[in-house]
C-alpha cells in the first residue's frame, strides 16, 4: 500500500474558487487529515450536493459523486451500505445542507451512518450571486433583500446535536491547524461525524468577514466534557463565541452495524439457495 502525501489527493481541476475564500484552506486541511490517516485515492469518495463548496469533488483525485442540491446526505448514506469498505466523505454549504437539504439532515443524524459530513458555512448562496441563506444573519441586504433579511439563524451545531449526531465539531476556515485535527478525528470517529466550518465570503457576504470572525472566535476550554450533550449545547447558544472544537463525541452502533443485523434476522427462516419467491413468503 502506497504511503499517501497530500499531493496525491491534487485533482485534475484547478479550483475554481474565489481569491482568499475559506474553502481553499478546507480543502488543504482535509488533504492533510486524509494524508496523516493514509485514505489510498481508491477506496475513497467525497459526495457533494450543489454550490460553490460542492465543486470539491472535481478538485481531488478520489472517487467522487457531484448530487443535485440538497441530496448530499441521502447519496453518501446510500453509497456506504452498498460498498461499506470505502471511506466515505460528504461535503456541502450552508444552502444546500439546511435548506431543501435540511430534512436529510436531521435524519442522519440519528440513523448514525459512518460518515462524515463537512459544512462550510459562508451565510449566503454564492454560487448564485449572493442570496440569503438559512445561516444569514438578520439584517443582511442583499440584490433580493435590498431593505433586509428579517428571518432568524439556523444554528448548525445544536441541530446537529439535537438530532443525536455521535460526533459534532465546529472550525474555522482562517485555523488550518485546527480544522485538520477536527477533520482527522471525524475521519477516525465510527458513526455520523458532522463539522461545521465557517468559512467566510470574500465576494458576496459582506456582513461576515475573516476580520470580524477572528475578533469573536474563541475555543471551547479544554475540560470540556465532550460526552456532555447538554453543556455542549450550551457552548453552541452561547452569545459570546462562536465556539470552536469538539463540542460532543460518543460510541454508539451504526446504521450499517444495525442494518446488518436486520439482514441476518432477515434470513433466519431462508435455506439458501433462496429466490425473491421465498422472501416474500414471510410476509404472507
Amino acid at each position: 500500500m502506497k504511503q499517501m502525501e497530500i499531493n496525491d489527493y491534487k485533482g485534475k481541476v484547478k479550483p475554481s474558487w474565489c481569491p482568499g475564500c475559506g474553502n481553499h484552506a478546507v480543502l488543504l486541511a482535509l488533504k492533510k487529515a486524509m494524508a496523516e490517516l493514509n485514505y489510498q485515492t481508491h477506496e475513497t469518495s467525497i459526495v457533494s450536493g450543489i454550490g460553490c463548496s460542492s465543486r470539491f469533488p472535481f478538485f481531488m483525485s478520489t472517487y467522487g459523486f457531484h448530487t443535485i442540491h440538497g441530496r448530499v446526505l441521502p447519496v453518501a448514506i446510500g453509497l456506504k451500505q452498498a460498498k461499506p469498505e470505502i471511506n466515505v466523505i460528504a461535503v456541502g454549504g450552508d444552502g444546500d445542507g439546511l435548506s431543501i437539504g435540511g430534512n436529510h439532515f436531521i435524519h442522519a443524524g440519528r440513523k448514525n451512518p459512518n460518515i462524515t459530513y463537512i459544512m462550510m458555512d459562508n451565510e449566503i448562496y454564492a454560487l448564485t450571486k449572493g442570496q440569503c441563506s438559512p445561516t444569514s444573519r438578520a439584517g443582511t441586504i442583499t440584490k433580493c433583500n435590498p431593505y433586509a433579511w428579517t428571518a432568524d439563524r439556523i444554528n448548525p451545531v445544536l441541530m446537529a446535536l439535537s438530532f443525536n449526531a455521535s460526533y459534532v465539531a465546529r472550525g474555522y476556515s482562517g485555523d488550518v491547524n485546527q480544522l485538520e485535527k477536527l477533520i482527522l478525528e471525524g475521519l477516525k470517529h465510527k458513526g455520523f461525524s458532522f463539522i461545521h466550518i465557517i468559512s467566510p465570503c470574500v465576494q458576496y457576504n459582506k456582513v461576515t468577514s475573516f476580520e470580524k470572525i477572528k475578533e469573536i472566535i474563541k475555543y471551547l476550554p479544554d475540560n470540556h466534557d465532550m460526552t456532555d450533550k447538554l453543556n455542549a449545547m450550551k457552548y453552541a447558544f452561547a452569545p459570546d463565541g462562536p465556539y470552536t472544537g469538539i463540542f460532543y463525541k460518543v460510541e454508539r452502533p451504526t446504521y450499517e452495524e444495525r442494518f446488518s443485523e436486520v439482514i441476518s434476522k432477515s434470513k433466519q427462516n431462508i435455506t439458501e439457495p433462496y429466490t425473491i419467491k421465498d422472501v416474500i413468503k414471510q410476509f404472507q
